[in-house]
């Protein structure tokens, strides 16, 4: 059986693995991230110094996202017109850089409609990433749209220009690093549209 704790109760069973499941709200993600940095957490992988360098990057790269990023109008409306309650729920951790692109963007569109509920599962904290793996792949991150514990859609773990640039770098044999840098350019050109387009289609078709 899967338990889930939120906001201090533990949830009822919604299949046959037994685990317990953490939920944070992006307050305590945010948090979670300071935990890391003033070195409050030092467990694998965060003993090590790559890591470490990771999510100080990721951090810096949230908050400028949180602060800077433009929502596009048409996906605005999409979210306004909700008028149910929705869960997203996001599946990530601070290492991730391309979470650092489109956390940000997900957590500034459900703020404008206070149906939506976001929570956050660290992936390697006994998550729901097995129920959505990547061509086999833990990779993250992933959003879980759900309305009535059931799920409309799931997106991720990031955007289809974004997969197409990686696959083609990939078959000509470029290194960790390049494309790390290229991915990077990619973002910041992209500016959070992509994510905009991908979800507002995928909430106009639910």
């Amino acid at each position: 059986m899967l338990f889930r704790i939120k906001k201090n109760k533990l949830l009822l069973p919604s299949n046959q693995l037994f685990k317990l499941i953490f939920i944070m709200n992006f307050q305590a993600y945010q948090h979670h991230f300071d935990s890391i940095l003033n070195q409050s957490i030092q467990s694998p992988p965060y003993d090590s110094e790559e890591f470490y360098s990771y999510v100080k990057l990721n951090q810096t790269r949230q908050n400028r996202w949180l602060k800077k990023g433009v929502i596009e109008t048409d996906i605005i409306n999409s979210i306004l017109s909700i008028d149910e309650p929705q869960e997203w729920l996001l599946i990530t951790e601070p290492w991730c850089g391309d979470a650092a692109h489109s956390v940000p963007f997900i957590i500034k569109l459900a703020s404008y409609n206070s149906l939506i509920n976001v929570t956050i599962q660290l992936r390697d904290s006994d998550s729901e990433i097995d129920n959505y793996l990547t061509n086999g792949s833990k990779s993250i991150p992933k959003l879980v749209v759900r309305r009535q514990n059931e799920d409309l859609f799931h997106w991720g773990p990031r955007p289809e220009a974004a997969k197409i640039l990686v696959t083609d770098l990939k078959n000509n044999n470029a290194d960790l690093h390049q494309i790390k840098e290229a991915l990077q350019k990619w973002y910041n050109e992209d500016q959070g549209k992509s994510i905009q387009q991908e979800l507002l289609a995928l909430l106009q078709g639910s």
